[in-house]
């Protein structure tokens, strides 16, 4: 083609010179175009799913709270399966531990082809003692040994295979005593929210009135921002759409989430089998959103914002202890390293470093000089002091001089000799 420009239904490339240095400015300036064909990259949405759906997924849960209040029933049922074996059998019953215990189980599962590892780590004995002062530090202490065991991986020469033991969310269950949040439960969180992801759930929320879960809520709330605990929020995304924006403040409005865990099966009166649990006034429904928040749990944990919880966690909560690691050692980065370059402000920058550094020898010629005057000043002054006292001696001893003279001149005026020893003949004698 004899041309410089090739267009087959698709938009015109030109070859152009480099540009000058006046447009060099506008080189990181985004260009929004569209294309008048199908190129093809459209399908990278499908490419990045067929490859995840082939590697699978991970994540690693953490629950938090005292013993009774449903934590591995709430398991079993966010996953619909026994993760948790039932705690009423014909075994002995296991003794309660004397200190806070970490324990984890891992599960593969399987749902429509899409594998998930599930890694639910459990502490019990949390808030179970009469003195809980310091029951959150086995917690904190797993979960940055975790992040260290990560942050080792990625320094090893071969980092190919990476596991990702991190805790991705942390549920912790509050107590339903309907006043405010307890002590623990404030030093908990206080401690731990800048390290993972805290979801606050209110354990056995049917033990409330609809009124005192929202009385529950509010106080539960007030002592969060009061203590300026972070927990986690869905984040809003600028391309979202309405119903997503939508669903989004639906779930923020929740939290924290007034749940009930059963993973049995009752009947209704209209004969509906359900999970939920059978009282003698009726059924509290836990997949029923008019009667507890687990539906939207499930949906923020799982369905909708799984990968989002794992963003933060790896994005945010830990780089800042990665970052806090590495300047602990003594670690420090280049600013100037990875840095992209703008060739007008680079300009800019060494004509502002020349400046300072010709104002800098100015000043320091300009001292020099300063001192060498002065020191010229003081010589001149010193010579200047000197000559003065000569003279002042010179002058002194003329006037003596002249005192003298006039002395003489009247003696010799008056007769008399000058001094009585020179008026001596001088000769010899033989007298003895």
């Amino acid at each position: 083609m004899a041309d410089s420009t090739l267009s087959v239904d698709q938009p015109t490339v030109e070859v152009q010179s480099p540009p000058s240095a006046q447009s060099l400015a506008q080189i990181s300036s985004i260009v929004r175009k569209k294309l008048q064909g199908y190129v093809g990259f459209a399908n990278l949405p499908n490419q990045v799913h067929r490859k995840s759906v082939k590697k699978g997924f991970q994540f690693t849960c953490m629950v938090v709270g005292e013993s009774g209040l449903g934590k591995s029933t709430l398991i079993n049922t966010l996953f619909n399966t026994q993760l948790y074996p039932g705690k009423y059998n014909d075994e002995a019953p296991v003794e309660s531990p004397k200190t806070v215990e970490i324990k984890s189980i891992t599960a593969d599962l399987d749902e429509n082809g899409v594998k998930l590892r599930l890694n639910v780590v459990d502490t019990p004995g949390f808030g179970d003692f009469v003195n809980n002062e310091a029951s959150w530090k086995p917690i904190l202490d797993n979960i940055e040994a975790r992040c260290d065991m990560y942050l080792e991986q990625e320094n090893r020469v071969n980092r190919l295979k990476i596991v990702d033991n991190r805790i991705h969310a942390c549920i912790y269950f509050i107590a339903p005593t309907g006043h405010a949040l307890k002590q623990v439960d404030i030093e908990f969180m206080r401690r731990l929210h800048t390290r993972v992801n805290l979801i606050p759930v209110i354990a056995k929320s049917d033990t409330m009135t609809e009124e005192e879960v929202f009385a529950f809520k509010e106080r539960i709330l007030s002592d969060i921002n009061f203590h300026n605990i972070q927990i986690y929020q869905a984040p809003q995304y600028e391309y979202d759409d309405a119903e997503t924006i939508a669903e989004n403040r639906e779930i923020v409005s929740k939290i924290p989430f007034a749940i009930v865990g059963s993973d049995k099966e009752v009947e209704t009166e209209g004969g509906r089998k359900v999970r939920g649990r059978a009282y003698p006034w009726g059924v509290v429904e836990v997949d029923n959103e008019d009667q507890c928040d687990f539906v939207k749990l499930r949906q923020m944990l799982i369905r909708t914002h799984m990968e989002e919880l794992k963003e933060h966690t790896n994005n945010v909560l830990y780089e800042n202890y990665r970052t806090e690691k590495l300047t602990a050692m003594g670690i420090q980065q280049d600013p100037t390293v990875f840095k992209e370059v703008n060739p007008m402000q680079k300009m800019e920058e060494e004509r502002l470093q020349h400046e300072h550094k010709l104002q800098k020898m100015e000043g320091e010629m300009r001292m020099v000089f300063q001192a060498k005057v002065q020191e010229k000043e003081t010589k001149l002054k010193q010579s200047e002091e000197e000559l003065y006292a000569r003279h002042r001696e010179m002058k002194e001893a003329l006037e003596k001089q002249r005192l003298d003279l006039e002395e003489r001149k009247k003696r010799m005026e008056s007769g008399r000799p000058m001094t009585p020893e020179k008026a001596k003949k001088k000769g010899f004698s033989f007298n003895k």
